[in-house]
């Protein structure tokens, strides 16, 4: 009939098996954010890099991800989604062989690199083609729920596929998981892919506002990690200031762009704006608590690494459950009702385990850390299908790219602000329970961590060493106490945010 709606078409076999295609990638990504780690003394032992190449070594691919996400996103908006992912994919798994094999820590950190850049071409391009293969609502916001908990599986299991490894292989075998999981995409791709091409012609990508971008996000990374190393200083602080003069820059430069790498007109509009900071808040807050237990589980109850990743299965699994529980609630009431709901149980969770300490049993911590990740879970999930539904279609992957964006300074503003606070609490509470006729220079070592207590402790008398040991335990156990009250705060934040800024049932039209 004239001037009736057509309706979107409902997704078929091709939709769902393409998405269960495009989880490869993101699980490869998120497996790659931990395996690093664990391989690091091994890595040190062979390729014996200086203390600033093994700082490159580990950072220099979450720096590259986070400059060119923007720049990559407008560039499979392009070109071609599709098109854009499979290079991007071919280039991972080259570099990934690279990496594995790498005979110099110099040349280890060009494979790392290339691996940043690469992943920036992964991302953007994965949550815009879901978009595109998506497009009735509901169908795409449990289509994005799947995606994102792939991502939250990726990383819990990482650990535990790191550590059966390194057991077994040499620190370079981590990097070849990526390879057959890129080969497989690339081969598949072409079948249950669909490409997106611009509805008309495009200009090329603006230089100039890559350079601004790169130079927005790269202080920016690089000051907010050197405050979670060091704490507050003088360089992370302008690196900070410098990323947000030229964040203006960049801002003002797309304004005056017929075709700009990221329409900044989107952030006029309500919707978005408020699924950005949703995004941002949720990240931080859920990020705070993630950084910290591990190092709870390992220095405090004295796990191993396998065993703090075996403990990190039942919060991953949990967070899996209420991404896509999330996103089937939100369809029926609404994403507004959803998100506000959630976020009071995390709130709930998160002033409980405020009120835990040394006494409390660890399965009942970690049962109240997975009810607070319950209540976190959605917040991603329903965020990211703001931000994309919010989104003209030829620009999705330019606001994907702002989703994921909005994703990485949320890791590195909450582990930067988990970080400073437990410095000051643990700082705070260990200096008040020191065993009498401690040297102020071991006082001094002390205060610097728990590992740092641990190491002071075994070279004091038993009875000094126990009260040292036993001390610290108990202030990183405050300190960790003290994150869950802030990240309860930060959930008090988004159940605000959600019921004056969100409608009901999402934003679906455009710019």
């Amino acid at each position: 009939m004239d001037g009736a709606e057509v309706e979107p078409a409902r997704a078929g076999a091709r939709e769902w098996c393409g998405l269960a295609l495009l989880a490869v990638p993101l699980l490869v990504l998120a497996i790659d954010v931990s395996v690093l780690y664990l391989a690091a003394p091994a890595l040190t032992a062979d390729l014996a890099p200086s203390a600033t190449q093994q700082l490159w070594i580990l950072d220099i691919y979450g720096f590259l991800i986070a400059g060119f996400l923007i720049t990559m996103g407008s560039l499979g908006d392009r070109i071609g989604r599709r098109r854009l992912l499979l290079f991007g994919g071919g280039a991972f798994a080259a570099a990934s062989a690279l990496a594995a094999f790498a005979p110099t820590a110099e040349l280890l950190i060009v494979a790392r690199a290339v691996l940043g850049v690469a992943g920036a071409t992964l991302m953007p391009s994965t949550l815009s083609l879901i978009s595109t293969m998506f497009p009735v609502p509901k169908e795409r916001s449990f289509a994005i729920a799947i995606w994102m908990t792939t991502f939250s599986a990726g990383v819990a299991v990482g650990p535990v596929v790191g550590g059966l490894l390194l057991e077994h292989f040499w620190w370079g075998s981590v990097f070849l998981l990526a390879i057959p999981a890129m080969l497989l995409l690339i081969v598949l791709g072409r079948v249950l892919l669909p490409e997106h091409r611009p509805s008309g012609p495009r200009e090329p990508v603006d230089l100039l506002s890559v350079g601004l971008s790169l130079m927005t996000m790269l202080p920016l990374v690089y000051g907010l990690k050197e405050t979670v190393a060091h704490g507050p200083a003088v360089l992370s602080t302008l690196s900070a200031a410098a990323g947000a003069v030229f964040g203006t820059l960049f801002v003002l430069r797309q304004r005056r762009l017929t075709d700009p790498l990221l329409d900044v007109r989107l952030f006029t509009r309500r919707a978005f704006q408020a699924a950005v900071l949703l995004m941002l808040l949720g990240t931080i807050a859920v990020n705070g608590l993630f950084y910290l237990v591990p190092q709870y589980l390992q220095l405090v109850r004295g796990s191993s690494p396998l065993q703090a990743g075996l403990w990190m299965l039942p919060i991953a699994a949990a967070s899996v459950f209420a991404s896509l529980a999330g996103a089937r609630l939100a369809n029926r009431f609404g994403k507004r009702s959803v998100l506000a709901v959630a976020a009071l149980i995390a709130l709930l969770g998160c002033v409980a385990i405020g009120f835990t300490g040394p006494e409390t049993g660890l399965g009942a911590l970690i049962a109240l850390v997975s009810l607070t990740v319950v209540g976190m879970a959605p917040a991603g999930v329903l965020g990211t299908d703001l931000v994309v539904a919010a989104a003209p279609p030829d620009g999705a992957g330019a606001a994907a790219a702002v989703s994921e964006t909005a994703g990485e300074l949320g890791v590195g503003l909450g582990v930067a602000t988990a970080g400073t606070l437990v410095a000051a609490v643990y700082g705070a509470s260990l200096g008040s329970d020191l065993p009498a006729g401690l040297p102020a220079r071991a006082a001094d070592e002390a205060a610097e961590g728990v590992a740092a207590a641990n190491s002071v402790a075994a070279t004091l008398p038993p009875e000094s060493g126990e009260r040292l040991a036993s001390a610290a335990r108990a202030a990183f156990t405050d300190a960790f106490a003290m994150t869950g009250l802030f990240s309860g705060a930060v959930m008090a934040g988004i159940i605000v945010l959600a019921l004056i800024a969100i409608p009901r049932y999402g934003a679906e039209s455009t710019v």
